[in-house]
Order: C-alpha cells, then structure tokens, then sequence
C-alpha cells in the first residue's frame, strides 16, 4: 500500500514522463507539418512562462515560507537564487553551438520542410547526437523540478508539468532539424527528438531515489525554493526570448497574462 507521499511521488515521475514525450510534439511539428503556427506558438510559450512565474511567486515561494519556522526569508532567497544559478551552470556547460535555445526561425523552418534538403553524415550525425545529448542534460532538471513539487501538493505540480510540456514543444523544433540533417531520415529524427525528452521522468527518478529518504518539511522548503529558481530562470532564458524569435512580441505577453489568470484561477 503506498503512502501519501508516496503516491504523489508516482503522480509526478508520471507528470514528468508526460511532459518529456510533448518534445515529440514539437519534433513531429518541424518534420511532418508542412507550415508551422508561429503564433499559436508564441502564444503558449509566453503562456507557459506565465504559469512558471505566477507558481514560483505565488505558490512555491509562500510555501517554502511557511514550512521553515526561522530564517524563513534567508533560507528561501538563498534557495530561490541557488535554484537560478543551477539553471545558469546547466546552461552554461552546454556550448554554444549545441544549445536548444537556438530554436530555427520561422522562414528556416518552412523552407527546409519545402524544399526536403538535407543529408546525412559522419561530421553532422554526430554535432546532431551531441545537440540531442545537450538536450537532454538541459531537460534534467526540469525532470527533477516536477516531481520534488508533487511532494506536497498535486495540483502544483500539474501545472508545472504542463508548463514544461508547452516549453518542451519549441525544443522539439530546434531538436529535429539538426538531426534531420545529421541522419538524412524523418523518422529517426523524431524518434532522437523524443528520446531526448525522456531525461526528464529520468531526472524524477533520480530525484525520488535521492529525496525521499532525507524527506523532512526544512528539505522540502529548500526544494520548493530551489525549483521555483528554475523556473523563473527557465522562463526568462528561454521562454520569453523564443517566443520573440518568433515575431508575435503581443502574443507573448497575452500569453503571459493569460497564463498567470489561469493558475489565478485553478490554484
């Protein structure tokens, strides 16, 4: 029989698988979708960084408050700002060249699925496994976020991995084109593309093995803290400014808005 924690623990590496498979959304849109809808697009990754940002700061943080009786403001500032510059370490290891935040721009996008040139080789499959292993590194924490917000309530971590879900479309995008270049085959750079998305039920995994015996409310405080760190940096490093790359600069910030009056309204 599993406890309470237990069972939220489940619900939160299954979250988290969830919100890994919708990078193949994202691949199946840059491959098998003859034009793409940059504005609906736009719309859900301001959207997504709404509903990041309205979490942190009005649910994970308050929470991580009330669960440490001293220090509550000091412990929970220095967590919030440890969780950004974890972000921040994580996206720096990446190089340049491989980093998802480079989604392709819209007019790149459509003339590559026109057009159907691309090839395979030695040199390119591999700067493309490298981009699906950067990837993959990058989605590990986010892994991690969901399911240490399951610990104590459901529904916050719901939202964060719908959040995550919409954020891991556009990095399906940016996935799929390096690897349809480097193998010369759709179906093997959606199948790369969607794999790359399971690190994070893998990052859940290991953040249950790792949590869960050390589970105590100041722990669970510092948690709370630390992922709304990263995900305030998730939303500002990469959401906002790929929902620009696109050109909709209003859609994004009605996608913003929307999604904070949607957790407004549900939470």
């Amino acid at each position: 029989m599993l406890t309470g924690v237990q069972e939220n623990l489940l619900l939160g590496g299954v979250l988290s698988l969830l919100a890994g498979l919708s990078t193949g959304i994202g691949a199946a849109l840059a491959l098998f979708v003859k034009r793409t809808d940059t504005r609906m697009l736009t719309f859900a990754l301001g959207a997504s960084a709404g509903v990041m940002v309205y979490i942190s700061f009005m649910e994970l943080m308050p929470a991580a408050s009330e669960m440490l009786a001293e220090n509550a403001k000091w412990v929970t500032t220095l967590a919030f700002f440890g969780g950004m510059a974890l972000a921040c370490v994580i996206d720096r290891l990446i190089p340049e060249d491989e980093n998802p935040h480079e989604i392709p721009s819209p007019g790149r996008l459509d003339a590559v699925k026109a057009t159907g040139e691309f090839a395979g080789n030695a040199k390119l499959r591999r700067s493309a496994l490298l981009f699906t292993l950067a990837i993959a590194i990058h989605n590990f924490p986010e892994g991690i976020a969901t399911v240490a917000s399951a610990f104590d309530n459901t529904g916050i971590a719901t939202s964060v991995a719908l959040a995550v879900a919409i954020h891991n479309i556009p990095e399906g995008i940016a996935v799929a084109l390096p690897l349809l270049y480097g193998t010369g085959n759709r179906r093997k750079a959606f199948g790369w593309a969607t794999l790359s998305g399971l690190a994070e039920p893998l990052g859940a995994l290991v953040g249950m093995l790792i949590l869960l015996p050390f589970l105590s409310p100041t722990l669970l405080a510092v948690l709370f803290a630390v992922v709304a760190g990263i995900m305030v940096y998730i939303s500002f490093d990469e959401l906002l400014p790929m929902a620009e790359r696109w050109g909709h600069h209003h859609l994004s910030i009605y996608g913003v808005t929307t999604g904070m009056l949607i957790m407004a309204l549900v939470l």
